[in-house]
C-alpha cells in the first residue's frame, strides 16, 4: 500500500483474519503481564539502534537523555511507554506495525494457543501485546532522519486503524495504552514498578518511572573477571538474593561460540534439610527477564545453584516446552555443565584447603550432579571428596590407594567401611580403627544412593557400614571359624538371649553365634547393610513403600569365645542342660519322623493315615520347641548377666531407650 507522509488516511492491518485481537485477548491472558516487558523491550532496542547508527557516523546529531520513560496518568487512564530512540517515519509504521505476516488464523490458533509466550515470540507481535490490557492504544513517533515527519498512529482494538502526521518536538517513540477496564491494576504505581524490576532491573538503557531509574544498566555479569573483585560477587549475589549468607564461591560464564552466553552461577550455602528448590536461576536474553523456570536450560542438578545466565541466543518470548525440547538450548545446557565441572576441578587445584573447608557445603551438590548427570559424574571423580572420621579428605583415587593394602577382603574386593552417624556408632568405629581400618563419614541426605553409585564406579569395591556386622566379618580375611556349638545348645541359647530383648519399636531380632577373638564385645548388634540400603532409599523414593513399611531387621552376634558368654552357657547347662537335652532328643526324633512319612508320600498326593501323622509330629515338635524356650527364658529370667550384655549392646546401637534404659542404669549399680 502506497503511504502518503502528509495526509491523514484509515486502513485495514494487513492480517489474514479480523480475530487477531479477540486471540490475543483470549490465549495471552494467563500471561497478560508481559506486554510491558514486550513494550520496554523495543524502546530499547530503538534506543540501541540509535546507538549502534551513531558509532559507525550513520547518525551525526546529539544523543542526548536515552532513557525510556514509563508514565502513569490515572485520571486519562493511560499508560506511556516513551523513548529517544530512532522513531518511525508513516513507512516504517506501516511496515512493521500494520503487517503482520502470518497465514493463516486457524494454523495460528491451533499451534499456539497454549503459550502466550509461543504466540509473541513466533510471529513478533511483541507490540501487539499491548492490546492484552489496553481498549486503545495510540503511537506517536519521530524518526531520527533528517526532515523525518512525525506520525501519528491509533488502534482499538479491531483491524481498523488510523494515521496522520503530527508535530512531535523531540526524536523517539511514545507508546500511550488506554487501559481497558479489567486491567485497571496497571495504573497502580507499585503494580507497576514491581513488573519493572522484575523484567527490567537489569537492562542497558535507564529506565526511569516514577522519577527514578529502576535498573542498572550494568550489571555484574556483563563485566569480564578481570575487572571483578571477590566483593564486587558478592554484592552482586545480595542485589539478586537479599539476606542470604555469602556465596561459597562462584562460576562467571562467558562464551561466544558456538553460541554467545554470559552469567554468573553461584554456589550457595545449601541447608542441611536437602531440598531440590526451582526458581534459583534468572534467565536473561540481553538483560531482559525471560523466566526463572530453567529446567531445560540447566541440568536438574544445577537447581542447587542460583544467579544469572543471559544468552541472546534463547529467545525472548519461549514457551517451556521450547525450552526443553530445542537442540541449540540442549547444546547451552552441555556446556554450563563442562564450564561448571571444569571450574571446580580448577577451584579444586588452585586452593585444595579452601575446597576441602566448603566441601561439607557443596557435598550435597556434587553428589546430586553425579548420580543424575553421567557426563558431570565422569569430570567430578577427579575432585569428589571423601572423609574419614578423623576429618582428612582424600580423593577417590587417593583413597583407593590407602586402603587397598589393609582393607582387600579373601574375594580381592576392596571394602569401604563407613559410618552414617559418628556418635551413635563410635562403638563400632572404634573396633574398626583398632584393627587398623580407617572408616568414612557418609552422613549426608544422598549417601546411601551415593555409595551404590561408588561401589559401580570403583572396580572391586564393596561399601559397608561399619555397624551391619562383626568386623571380622565386614572384611574376611580367610575361612570363618566355627561357634562350636551343639544344635540343643544353639536351641538353649537362642532362647536365653532372644526372651531378654526388651520390646524395641518397629524392631526384629535374629541371634546369631560367632567364635570371634576373646578380647572383643561378648554381644553386638548389627543391621543387615542391603535391607537398611533398601529402607532408606524407600524414605527417599515412594514408589519402594513396602521396604520402608517393613521393620528395622537387626542381628544380635553372641561373641561365644568370650569369658561371659562361656560363663553364661556353663551356668545354663548345669541348671536346664539336662532339661534341654531331653527336649530335644524328642523334638529331633519327631523331626526325622516326619521326614519318614514326607518320604513316603506319592505324587505329592498324602493319605488320610500320612496327614494324621504328619499334623502328630508337627505337633510334637511345636510342643518340645515351646518347652525349650519356656525352660530357657524362665532360667534366663533369673540371670541379670543375660540382660545386661544384651542391654550394653542395646545402648552401644543407640536403640536403648525410655524404662528400659533406666532398668539398666539401676541393674548396673546392683551389679557394681
Amino acid at each position: 500500500m502506497e503511504q502518503d507522509n502528509q495526509q491523514k488516511h484509515s486502513g485495514t492491518i494487513g492480517v489474514t483474519t479480523e480475530n487477531i485481537f479477540p486471540v490475543i485477548k483470549k490465549f495471552l491472558y494467563s500471561d497478560h503481564e508481559i506486554f510491558l516487558r514486550e513494550l520496554v523491550s523495543n524502546a530499547i532496542d530503538a534506543t540501541q539502534k540509535l546507538k549502534t547508527l551513531s558509532s559507525f557516523g550513520e547518525f551525526k546529531g546529539e544523543l542526548g537523555d536515552l532513557k525510556v520513560t514509563v508514565t502513569i496518568d490515572k485520571e486519562a487512564g493511560t499508560l506511556t511507554i516513551s523513548d529517544h530512540g530512532i522513531g518511525m517515519t508513516a513507512d516504517d509504521v506501516n511496515k512493521y506495525i500494520n503487517q503482520i505476516a502470518f497465514s493463516g488464523a486457524e494454523e495460528f490458533v491451533n499451534k499456539f494457543k497454549d503459550t502466550a509466550n509461543g504466540i509473541i515470540g513466533h510471529f513478533g507481535l511483541g507490540f501487539y501485546s499491548a492490546f492484552m490490557v489496553a481498549k486503545k492504544v495510540e503511537i506517536r513517533s519521530l524518526s531520527y532522519q533528517e526532515g523525518a515527519q512525525a506520525v501519528k498512529w491509533e488502534c482499538d482494538g479491531s483491524p481498523a486503524y488510523s494515521m496522520e502526521p503530527i508535530e512531535k518536538a523531540e526524536r523517539g517513540t511514545d507508546i500511550i495504552l488506554y487501559i481497558d477496564d479489567e486491567s485497571k491494576e496497571f495504573l497502580e504505581q507499585a503494580r507497576i514498578d514491581s513488573l519493572l524490576r522484575k523484567y527490567c532491573r537489569f537492562l542497558p538503557v535507564p529506565v526511569e518511572s516514577d522519577g527514578k531509574v529502576i535498573n542498572s544498566t550494568e550489571p555484574t555479569w556483563t563485566k569480564k573477571p578481570s575487572e571483578l573483585t571477590d566483593e564486587d560477587y558478592i554484592n552482586f549475589y545480595h542485589e539478586l538474593y537479599p539476606g542470604q549468607d555469602d556465596p561459597l564461591f562462584w562460576i562467571h560464564l562467558n562464551v561466544d561460540y558456538p553460541f554467545t552466553l554470559t552469567g554468573i552461577l553461584f554456589f550457595p550455602k545449601i541447608k542441611n534439610n536437602f531440598e531440590l528448590t526451582k526458581n534459583r536461576i534468572q534467565l536473561y536474553c540481553n538483560q531482559v527477564f525471560v523466566t526463572d523456570s530453567v529446567e531445560g536450560v540447566v541440568p536438574e542438578f544445577m537447581m542447587l545453584l542460583q544467579g544469572v545466565i543471559d544468552s541472546p541466543d534463547i529467545p525472548l518470548n519461549v514457551s517451556r516446552s521450547y525450552l526443553q525440547s530445542d537442540s541449540a538450548v540442549k547444546k547451552i545446557s552441555g556446556y554450563i555443565t563442562k564450564k561448571v565441572s571444569g571450574r571446580l576441578e580448577e577451584i579444586f587445584k588452585a586452593n585444595r584447603k579452601d575446597f576441602e573447608e566448603k566441601w561439607d557445603d557443596i557435598k550435597v551438590f556434587i553428589e546430586y550432579g553425579m548420580l543424575t548427570d553421567e557426563k558431570f559424574c565422569e569430570s567430578a571423580m577427579k575432585f569428589c571428596l571423601l572423609k574419614d572420621t578423623e576429618g582428612k579428605y582424600y580423593t577417590l583415587d587417593e583413597y583407593k590407594t590407602l586402603i587397598e593394602p589393609n582393607q582387600t577382603d579373601s574375594d580381592k574386593q576392596i571394602v569401604y567401611l563407613y559410618t552414617t552417624d559418628p556418635t551413635a556408632q563410635y562403638t563400632y568405629i572404634n573396633a574398626a580403627t583398632a584393627k587398623g581400618y580407617s572408616v568414612l563419614v557418609m552422613d549426608g541426605q544422598l549417601d546411601s544412593h551415593f555409595v551404590g553409585l561408588l561401589e559401580h564406579k570403583i572396580e572391586g569395591s564393596r561399601f559397608v557400614r561399619v555397624d551391619s556386622d562383626i568386623i571380622d566379618n565386614l572384611i574376611r580375611k580367610g575361612d570363618k571359624q566355627s561357634a562350636d556349638l551343639r544344635p540343643d545348645e544353639v536351641e538353649m541359647l537362642t532362647s536365653v538371649f532372644k526372651s531378654q530383648i526388651p520390646e524395641v519399636e518397629k524392631a526384629e531380632f535374629m541371634i546369631q553365634f560367632e567364635a570371634i577373638a576373646g578380647s572383643d564385645s561378648p554381644v553386638t548388634i548389627t543391621q543387615n547393610e542391603y535391607m537398611r540400603r533398601m529402607k532408606e532409599m524407600a524414605a527417599m523414593q515412594p514408589g519402594m513403600n513396602f521396604y520402608g513399611m517393613m521393620p528395622d531387621s537387626y542381628t544380635m552376634v553372641v561373641n561365644t569365645k568370650h569369658p561371659l558368654i562361656e560363663r553364661i552357657k556353663s551356668d545354663a547347662e548345669k541348671a536346664i542342660g539336662a532339661k534341654v537335652g531331653e527336649c530335644f532328643t524328642a523334638l529331633s526324633g519327631a523331626e526325622a519322623a516326619l521326614k519318614a512319612v514326607h518320604g513316603e508320600v506319592k505324587d505329592n498326593k498324602p493319605t488320610v493315615e500320612q496327614t494324621a501323622k504328619t499334623k502328630e509330629f508337627e505337633a510334637e515338635m511345636n510342643k518340645q520347641r515351646e518347652e525349650i524356650r519356656k525352660t530357657s527364658a524362665d532360667y534366663a529370667a533369673g540371670q541379670p548377666l543375660v540382660r545386661q550384655l544384651i542391654d550394653l549392646a542395646l545402648l552401644g546401637s543407640g536403640l536403648l531407650r525410655g524404662k528400659d534404659l533406666s532398668e539398666f542404669v539401676k541393674r548396673s549399680v546392683s551389679l557394681l
